[in-house]
């Protein structure tokens, strides 16, 4: 090589090495100064906001689950009516979710959420208020414990009944239509429909906004803090619903010692308005930190380094400086509700998006059945107090789900899940759960031991639905059909009151009282005492045994259910286009809202409402909320509804992993669907190696994936 050549060579090389310097030098001009930012304003701050809002949103939410079985009571409604209510909250999340979602992306997203949170704030307040504009609560009672508080002398219930039975009722007939607390439950309905209005821009546009500042990396552990923090709040709502379930719901102002009624009886109801006071002052509190987040913030920094080497090489073959974008016009409406539809159309066509959606349909149906009567099923089938029920629910069952949402995020970001590794394992733990579930067949109670109700008055079972509580044993008393003021005879068996058992002394006073001489005890060829207490009779210890395999169940199902939940849900924002993630999230909260969150709890307790064997009543003698269930009946509708339901959505997830598979058979390469556009692959690092396989990737291109 002559002397000539090596110097042209190195003009050449330095020739060809001023247009890379002069790159580098223009990107380290433009990328972004590392300064010191304040915490208010930084993504850590609005990640502990919205952890913060997540709680007393689902907060509030557990204190309304929580609170069914005491409303249900308290305004002596059906168990379909108050599903009904129940299902208010996503009729509020229909009337907004789909344009909150899209436009709500468009406008400061912070303050967007701060507004929902105080609008819920203002939902809660509105339900509790029908506390403070009623009387106070009137339980069904018959005159012997109307008019004894303090009589301790022998009083015969038969006769007492016989002589008042017509006149209590004329005198309640009389007083029903000047009641006022007969629509009051109108307000719950409407305070839980402004509690759902304004839950809606929280999620779509709080992880949207996580997702667009955030490091792709990152977001599945975001992700599953969000669920996790947003699981202590159905825990400690169940926790406050437990201790306000002990309290008489008009306490501090009746004297609780002429209360007769205890936490066990069916007929009590504890202080469901505390919970939602609280639920309130929570959501007020929640909103106050996102009005001061800015609209956006400092994307990650190798993307901006990305778009900034974009940009210098795009100009370096005409200017050589960075252009200043023009400003963006404004667009009239019409043009908008174009797009916004064009956008619906190509979310909807997405054939994997809306095989995912079927499938979660059928899940979601018969987890918020499920959900929205655990309590009461556990009251009907294993005898727990309401109370109890509430803090069993929110200290074994809430916990493991969210330990399992948790470990889900740490699974899926140390073994770098793709789209399919995700999909397998969030079905896998799925239907693992499911068969778990399934043992809960085996672990039921049999039905409470009535007389006139499951049994007759000789104790021989009697047909389902074929109700006698009338006998021979008290055709003198001449009681009342619609009563409901259980007693429990010496000899294991549960009458509907002390006159239907046929007896005709008591003594003591309250709840104390003990009947005597109880003639139909004698019909059941009882050899002992025929005296009967107030309450109905306790549950085998068998059936104490198999509540403990019940909660066992649920703690592992629960368990590997929630495995699976952040895995499952990265599956929805990968398989649609990045530009349409926030419509993508808001559509699939509005269809599940609409077609299971609404109608789930209507049509599980009209199923519930017909295994019912006593029914109380009303002031007006109307009927009014379910006394007792038939607890084989109440078992097969409330645990083979889900089952039902759960089952076919499995064969769709085949259906949707052979689709993902297909659309993502290398996992280096990026699906195409919806005409022709690319789809975000699940991981960072995958992308990454497509790009160093595509023949036509800049270096620019690679070099921020080093």
């Amino acid at each position: 090589m002559t002397v000539e050549t090596e110097s042209s060579n190195v003009h050449d090389s330095n020739q060809e090495a001023e247009p890379a310097q002069l790159v580098d030098d223009e990107a380290n001009k433009n990328l972004p100064v590392k300064t010191k930012t304040s915490c208010c304003t930084g993504l850590k701050a609005f990640l502990a906001a919205l952890s913060f809002s997540y709680l007393t949103k689902t907060l509030s939410g557990t204190i309304m689950k929580s609170s069914i079985t005491q409303i249900e009571r308290r305004f002596g409604l059906t168990t379909s009516t108050v599903g009904f209510i129940d299902g208010s909250f996503e009729i509020g999340n229909l009337l907004v979710i789909a344009f909150v979602s899209y436009f709500g992306a468009k406008l400061h997203r912070p303050k967007v959420i701060a507004v929902g949170c105080f609008t819920m704030a203002l939902g809660s307040l509105l339900t509790a208020m029908p506390h403070f504009f009623m009387g106070y609560y009137k339980y069904e009672a018959t005159s012997h414990t109307a008019s004894s508080a303090n009589i301790t002398s022998s009083i015969n219930p038969c006769s007492l009944h016989q002589d008042v039975n017509e006149t209590l009722l004329e005198a309640l007939s009389s007083g029903c239509e000047k009641e006022p607390s007969s629509y009051m439950w109108i307000y719950i309905l409407l305070g839980n429909m402004l509690r759902g209005i304004g839950e809606t821009p929280i999620t779509p546009l709080g992880i949207s906004y996580l997702d667009d500042f955030a490091k792709e990396e990152d977001v599945p552990v975001y992700v599953a803090c969000l669920h996790t923090i947003a699981m202590l709040g159905p825990m400690f709502g169940f926790l406050l619903g437990s201790l306000f379930a002990k309290l008489y719901v008009d306490i501090g102002f009746v004297d609780l010692g002429s209360i007769n009624i205890t936490p066990q009886d069916s007929r009590w109801v504890g202080a469901w308005w505390l919970g939602f006071l609280i639920g309130g002052v929570a959501n007020f509190l929640a909103a106050i930190p996102f009005c001061f987040l800015p609209k956006s913030l400092e994307k990650p920094e190798n993307t901006n380094k990305d778009k900034t080497l974009y940009g210098l090489l795009e100009n370096m073959g005409t200017t050589g400086k960075k252009l200043t974008p023009a400003k963006p016009k404004p667009r009239k409406w019409s043009v908008i509700l174009k797009d916004f539809f064009t956008s619906l159309k190509k979310v909807l066509s997405n054939r994997m998006y809306f095989t995912l959606l079927c499938c979660s349909l059928l899940q979601f149906n018969s987890f918020i059945g499920f959900l929205t009567y655990k309590p009461k099923y556990m009251e009907q089938q294993y005898g727990q107090s309401t109370s109890k029920s509430n803090f069993l629910i929110g200290l074994t069952s809430l916990p493991p789900i969210g330990i399992g949402i948790f470990l889900g995020g740490l699974i899926m970001k140390k073994y770098k899940m793709d789209i399919i590794g995700a999909t397998k394992f969030a079905f896998s733990m799925s239907f693992l759960a499911y068969i778990i579930t399934l043992l809960h067949f085996f672990v039921g109670c049999e039905t409470h031991v009535g007389a006139g109700m499951t049994v007759s008055y000789e104790g021989k079972p009697i047909p389902y639905h074929e109700n006698a509580i009338f006998s021979e044993c008290n055709s003198d008393c001449k009681c009342a059909s619609n009563a409901w003021e259980p007693v429990c005879g010496d000899n294991g068996l549960t009458y509907v009151s002390a006159c239907l058992a046929g007896c005709t002394t008591s003594v003591g006073h309250g709840k104390n009282t003990v009947f005597h001489n109880c003639s139909c005890l004698e019909a059941s060829a009882w050899t002992g005492n025929n005296s009967a207490t107030l309450g109905q009779c306790p549950r085998s210890e068998d059936c104490s045994m198999k509540f403990i395999y019940y909660t066992v169940i649920q703690v592992v199902s629960g368990l590997f259910y929630a495995l699976g939940g952040i895995p499952g849900y990265m599956i929805m924002f990968r398989c649609v286009q990045p530009q349409l993630k926030s419509l993508a999230v808001g559509l699939y909260t509005l269809i599940v809202r609409v077609l299971a969150g609404i109608p789930a709890p209507v049509y599980f307790g009209a199923l519930i409402d017909r295994t019912c064997l006593k029914w109380g009543s009303t002031s007006c003698g109307q009927r009014g909320a379910c006394r007792i269930y038939d607890s084989n009946a109440f078992r097969y509708v409330y645990l083979g509804l889900p089952a039902v339901l759960r089952c076919p959505s499995y064969l769709i997830a085949i259906f949707f992993y052979m689709l993902v598979k297909k659309n993502f058979q290398n996992k280096n390469s990026r699906p195409i669907e919806n005409g022709g556009r690319e789809d975000v692959p699940m991981n960072k690092e995958d992308n990454c190696k497509a790009k160093e396989q595509l023949p036509g990737s800049s270096d620019a291109e690679n070099e921020s994936c080093i």
